[in-house]
């Protein structure tokens, strides 16, 4: 039995536990450089699921060779995190002590390259914002041909104005462009519906051409007005006569129906006509042989009396 006054010995200390996401300076590197080059691609923006799992996968392709070891991707973003949070307080050692202090932290320079510059980024970003205002303005040289040809309407009404009256007054420029472009596109429709009036609208056009060439100011807009004018009318003759080509197809289309069904008519009323005809001849050939049997029936009774 021990003697009691001998003194009881301490218990054995128990061995510190081992955390099993304890990070390596080694994979704490390349958990950085991995990270780093995702964060890049996206711009600085924040990492998904799936890219936190390819960062996942690089580290373990060099440090998880062993159960210990293996990171999953929710480890290496709360390493990461983990990581910021000392980054932020380094830089707050550094700022606060003017360029006296120099982090002795290895990570602190690829963290500041990585972090820092998206800080500076975010500074400038307001700096670029008055040059994107410009675009704003480009609208505006398309509204500017359509004021000379709202303001040509009046002046197109004196038109028997003697030409000494309008010395002083400038003549207006006019862009014929937009006449140009709306004329092409209504006689390319025009000339693909009706081939008959093909020859006078090639007429009309070249006379719409020669009209806008020679002519300027307020007295080409009038001349290419009354050659637009004129082109109306032919394209809608044209459509008239298109009109008038289906309604007179339609006609006929609904006289071949007609005339079908009536010889289909015809043809069934001599069907049956026909095999009328045929059931009444044989009743009648029936009826014949009767009688003569019924006769000679009778002269046999004759001939056997006598």
């Amino acid at each position: 039995m021990a003697d009691p006054t001998e003194p009881s010995l301490p218990p054995p200390s128990r061995p510190l536990p081992f955390r099993e996401d304890c990070w390596s300076e080694e994979a704490t590197s390349t958990l950085i450089d991995a990270w780093g080059r995702r964060y890049l691609e996206l711009n600085r923006g924040n990492l998904r699921q799936k890219d936190w799992q390819d960062v996942a996968e690089a580290v373990n392709a060099r440090h998880g060779h062993s159960k210990k070891t293996y990171r999953t991707d929710v480890q290496c973003k709360n390493r990461i995190d983990t990581i910021k949070k000392k980054y932020k307080a380094e830089k707050a050692r550094v700022s606060d002590s003017h360029g006296v202090f120099a982090s002795s932290w290895p990570f602190y320079p690829r963290l500041d390259m990585l972090i820092g510059s998206t800080a500076a980024a975010k500074k400038t970003t307001p700096f670029r914002s008055p040059p994107a205002s410009p675009p704003l303005a480009l609208p505006l040289p398309y509204r500017k041909p359509a004021q000379p040809v709202a303001q040509a309407q009046p002046l197109a009404l004196p038109m028997k104005r003697p030409a000494s009256g309008s010395v002083g007054v400038p003549t207006p420029v006019v862009d014929d462009s937009y006449f140009r472009r709306n004329y092409s596109a209504v006689a390319a429709a025009a000339a693909a519906e009706g081939g008959t009036e093909s020859s006078e609208e090639e007429e009309l056009e070249e006379e719409v051409e020669e009209e806008v060439e020679e002519g300027g100011g307020v007295e080409g807009v009038r001349r290419l007005a009354r050659a637009i004018e004129r082109f109306g009318e032919v394209y809608e003759k044209v459509e008239g006569e298109k009109q008038r080509q289906v309604v007179e197809l339609e006609k006929q289309r609904m006289q071949f129906a007609k005339d079908l069904e009536v010889q289909r008519m015809q043809l069934f009323m001599d069907t049956q006509v026909q095999l009328e005809k045929m059931r009444q001849g044989k009743r009648s050939r029936s009826g014949s042989d009767g009688e003569r049997s019924r006769v000679f029936s009778e002269f046999l009774f004759l001939v056997e009396l006598n």
